[in-house]
């Protein structure tokens, strides 16, 4: 009976030690500012697959000309992905459809871009949606974006 409760007592302290470490990281990657909440689903085919897989949530961050982008499940410091603000091109906008409406957060936009050749789509709110696009548009001189 004590060896249970023991374990059982191990196995909490653990449980609230990683909600705990999910919750610091969280904050650290959000203390420089400029953080959204940010789904991916990266290398998609030419035509939008409604079926919801594929998608990762996650938070972005914009640094500088890049957007580093981290998974939420996940204790890595690192970015996932990193896009460069002077590579990314819009391809189109549109509404989930389908079971991608259960796998997204329910406000959200999907953005169809393309990144160094490879497809992706990124799911955000319409004022992250905002915020992004007007963050590309603002470019310095001399810099291509592609906005569709």
């Amino acid at each position: 009976m004590v060896l249970a409760l023991t374990v059982c007592g191990i196995v909490v302290a653990l449980v609230v030690v990683g909600l705990f470490l999910f919750g610091l990281r969280r904050r650290l990657i959000q203390r420089s500012g400029g953080t959204f909440d940010c789904s991916l689903r990266w290398d998609v085919a030419d035509q939008p697959d409604v079926n919801g897989k594929g998608w990762s949530y996650g938070v972005a961050r914009y640094n500088g000309d890049r957007i580093e982008w981290f998974r939420v499940f996940s204790y890595a410091l690192r970015p996932r992905r990193v896009l460069e603000r002077s590579r990314i091109e819009v391809a189109g906008r549109r509404l989930p459809e389908g079971e991608e409406e259960l796998a997204l957060l329910s406000d959200a936009v999907i953005l169809a871009c393309v990144h160094r050749g490879t497809r992706l789509e990124l799911a955000m709110s319409e004022d992250a949606l905002t915020g992004f696009l007007a963050w590309l548009e603002a470019a310095p001189p001399g810099q291509r974006v592609n906005v569709a």
